[in-house]
């Protein structure tokens, strides 16, 4: 997998996000994949069917790089319990905590204690900054923490989600130790967009960071290209138009 050289002058951190244990184990090897993330959701995709077993082993195939696992219940007690078993799983991993519950339950109780005790906690599906406000006075000062603000579905929404990035730089980085997570990456110029906007961390699917060899690219060199692949797979599928035919 190649990486272009304008990357390297970005200041954000490249996470790779994904189940896939194959992927995974040759990202380990990839000098500017930082860390990786997953989520159930993910996970089913894949077709994990023993979560427990399948993310320690992703513990230590990762391993010195980060890792965050999320909790799937949904009472708050039950998050609590299942946080600590995650949590013991190795000093890399980072338990995802979701915002709320499904019934719309701030989980920020929950959150300050696991945080006060120095779990390390990645606090995910944050759309707005006045979640961004209470999840952070919630945060202990002194503990690890990744903020995940799904920046990617806010654009989804038809909503420009930079400005709303910038404002949850500065309330993020008020706590010395917590990290603002650029999520639902749609696109590779997403990890232009999360620099700028002062995020430390990007996460990044398998899909498009087959493509970050693109960064740089002569644009005259690809619209050549472009008009190669047109041709030659007209080429290939043997179309024909009759042009002696008068037209009507």
């Amino acid at each position: 997998m190649g990486f272009g050289m304008d990357l390297k002058k970005l200041n954000v951190k490249l996470y790779a996000d994904g189940a896939a244990s194959k992927a995974i184990q040759q990202l380990t090897q990839v000098e500017h994949v930082a860390g990786f993330t997953t989520n159930p959701s993910l996970m089913r995709k894949d077709g994990v069917t023993d979560y427990e077993t399948f993310a320690r082993s992703l513990v230590e195939i990762v391993s010195p790089k980060s890792i965050s696992f999320e909790v799937f219940a949904d009472e708050l007690s039950e998050m609590e319990a299942q946080a600590r078993r995650i949590a013991s799983w190795g000093k890399n991993v980072y338990v995802k905590i979701p915002v709320m519950n499904t019934k719309q339950e701030f989980t920020g109780d929950l959150i300050s204690k696991l945080s006060q005790e120095g779990i390390q906690l990645n606090i995910t599906a944050l759309f707005t900054l006045k979640q961004v406000e209470q999840v952070m006075n919630a945060l202990s000062s002194d503990t690890p923490a990744i903020i995940s603000v799904f920046a990617g579905r806010i654009a989804d929404a038809g909503i420009d989600p930079e400005p709303i990035m910038r404002e949850c730089s500065t309330l993020v980085h008020s706590k010395p130790k917590a990290e603002l997570l650029w999520a639902s990456t749609r696109e590779l110029f997403n990890i232009v967009q999360a620099d700028r906007t002062g995020c430390d961390i990007i996460t990044v699917p398998y899909s498009i960071l087959e493509k970050v060899s693109l960064f740089g690219k002569d644009l005259e060199v690809y619209s050549l290209e472009t008009v190669k692949t047109f041709y030659q797979d007209a080429c290939a599928a043997h179309y024909t138009i009759d042009t002696e035919q008068e037209t009507a």
